[in-house]
């Protein structure tokens, strides 16, 4: 586990929630509730929530207007990672990435396999990078949804955790890259 640095403060993040769900309405979305209510507790803002049904092309659409804004710093997509015929969101955002952050999936699914064991190898939760804005894909449930933000995301996503986080990469006068600078 990081590090807190002495002297460097907390920069609240500005962070769209996207659901993928043919089912799923604003009422019923639970998953999304949680990344929303997650990430507000943590001290960022959830400036952007929708929901898109599994498709390639819609979900494409919402994810490259928030890639091309300037508001949106941070995307949680939540749902779309199975392997189920209607299961597209790999397959729709690994393209629009600059770079994917593999250790991400990684991550997720070992600590995942502490929860669910072996079942966690359904799980294609992906990351990337792409104009300077991260996207962090996970499963549709709330408990996965809970454990990307509060074991992997969270630290992530916070200016203080050492020796490394995202911050830099989306604020980049933030001076928190890998290594510290002062």
């Amino acid at each position: 586990m990081g590090h807190a640095k002495e002297g460097v403060v907390f920069q609240p993040l500005n962070i769209a929630v996207l659901t993928v769900s043919d089912t799923r309405i604003p009422e019923t979305d639970t998953s999304g509730d949680t990344l929303q209510s997650l990430l507000e507790e943590s001290g960022h803002r959830c400036v952007e929530r929708k929901i898109v049904p599994d498709d390639i092309y819609q979900l494409r659409a919402v994810v490259s207007g928030w890639i091309a804004g300037s508001e949106v710093q941070i995307i949680l997509v939540t749902g779309g990672t199975g392997f189920t015929a209607r299961d597209n969101t790999p397959e729709a955002l690994t393209p629009l990435f600059d770079k994917q952050v593999e250790g991400y999936g990684e991550l997720f699914r070992h600590l995942s396999y502490e929860e669910i064991g072996t079942s966690t190898i359904q799980s294609r939760a992906i990351a990337g990078i792409a104009n300077r804005k991260i996207i962090f894909c996970m499963p549709g449930s709330p408990k996965a949804c809970r454990t990307a933000w509060t074991r992997i995301i969270a630290e992530q996503l916070d200016a203080r955790h050492r020796p490394c986080n995202f911050v830099e990469m989306v604020i980049p006068d933030a001076a928190t890259a890998c290594g510290g600078r002062s």
